[in-house]
């Protein structure tokens, strides 16, 4: 799964009580390899990491990863700060640790927010080109001048504003766990948790930047390296009640982690119900994840239908909600039949596209309005056989 902060932490199973985000498990990294191949424009990993007896997890649940900031990003910022590293500082449970350290494990300096850029300025009232970055009048300006940006740009570009380094726990927010869906089910692997994970590189205002965990599992997590983690309930994101219900899984990109998992759970436990898969990605020579695992399911029959969308591999981009207008007929007939549908990836534009594309289907299977097709959906809402993991 693409990074995504944590909000809060669901106790709602024994699992979620013991560790938490404040009190993660130490977790050793077993396996740690691409999926992508060689000359893909995406670098997606699998990742497992072993679980001790008695934490237990759920198809659809997620795994809390608590990265640290990479030694040269630390490093850069105390830098523009002119701090040594050693200075003593307390941090949010006023534990005396070292700058670095903090720099390190407890401030998220990574990707700059408008509130940082704020709580920055109030150190320094009377510098010009702060003054034009805070206020609802500026928000705007602020946001242009966050985007691509980190702390180091802002200690950078506005220098010696920080006078002690105690300010910068006012400054920063703290650094926090990243959220990955879950790719495994425990019924077929007892001892671990696995994931999968998109690291994000990007070059902006001229620094090569990373995305705070999944450049940490990308780089510093080697197989055998300790990760603290914990697992995160996810109870609106569940496999149906009746195991003989059908499931459509809609998962393009690293969306198709909880659908694995989903697969596995229905094959380890002999569930009946149909399944039908839709898997989009960039080209399907170095881009499709899982291929033989999923090819082997489709003939095994454990996968009923699986359907691909390879948006590059010809001159006009194919995405997943193309293939499902293509097969509108055959969707509606299995959501007649009290099927399951599920959407995980990106919300910002897939989750939109595929919701209109079942609303398409829905209209067009039923010989109905649009109006129509939304009164279907709600009512598939209302029973919970309309789910979404988006981010």
């Amino acid at each position: 799964m693409t990074e995504v902060e944590d909000q809060k932490d669901q106790q709602t199973t024994g699992h979620a009580s013991k560790y938490t985000r404040n009190n993660p498990y130490f977790s050793t990294v077993t396996y740690n390899r691409l999926l992508t191949g060689e000359g893909s424009e995406k670098e997606t990993r699998h990742v497992e990491l072993t679980i001790e007896e008695g934490m237990t997890y759920t198809p659809g649940d997620a795994v809390g990863i608590i990265p640290e900031n990479r030694a040269i990003a630390v490093a850069e910022v105390l830098e523009a700060l002119h701090f040594t590293g050693r200075e003593r500082v307390l941090d949010h449970y006023k534990v005396e640790i070292s700058l670095e350290e903090a720099l390190r494990s407890r401030l998220g300096i990574g990707k700059l927010s408008r509130g940082s850029v704020g709580q920055y300025a109030k150190l320094a009232p009377t510098i010009e080109g702060l003054k034009v970055l805070v206020g609802p009048d500026n928000k705007a300006r602020a946001e242009e001048y966050c985007w691509g940006r980190e702390f180091v740009d802002l200690a950078t570009d506005f220098p010696k504003v920080v006078t002690e380094p105690q300010q910068l726990f006012n400054v920063l927010q703290r650094l926090t766990p990243r959220m990955y869906s879950i790719a495994s089910s425990q019924a077929m692997h007892p001892d671990n948790v696995q994931t999968t994970v998109r690291v994000v590189r990007y070059e902006a205002h001229s620094r090569d930047r990373q995305g705070v965990a999944s450049g940490h599992l990308g780089d510093r997590a080697g197989e055998g390296t300790k990760m603290p983690i914990f697992l995160h309930s996810n109870n609106n994101f569940r496999l149906p009640e009746d195991t003989t219900m059908p499931v459509i899984m809609i998962g393009p990109g690293t969306g198709i982690a909880p659908f694995r998992a989903f697969l596995e759970e229905r094959q380890a436990t002999g569930q009946k119900g149909d399944n039908w898969l839709f898997f989009g990605e960039q080209r399907e020579a170095m881009d499709y994840l899982y291929k033989d695992q999923f090819q082997a399911m489709h003939k095994d029959g454990v996968l009923t239908r699986l359907d691909t969308a390879f948006s590059r591999d010809q001159a006009r981009k194919i995405y997943v909600q193309d293939r499902m207008q293509e097969r509108a007929k055959e969707l509606y007939e299995w959501l007649e039949r009290g099927a399951y549908f599920y959407v995980c990836g990106d919300a910002t534009r897939m989750a939109k596209d595929v919701e209109t594309a079942l609303l398409d289907a829905i209209a067009r299977g039923s010989n109905g309005t649009l109006d129509h097709a939304a009164e279907y959906l709600a009512g598939m809402k209302k029973q919970k056989r309309y789910q979404r993991d988006v981010y």
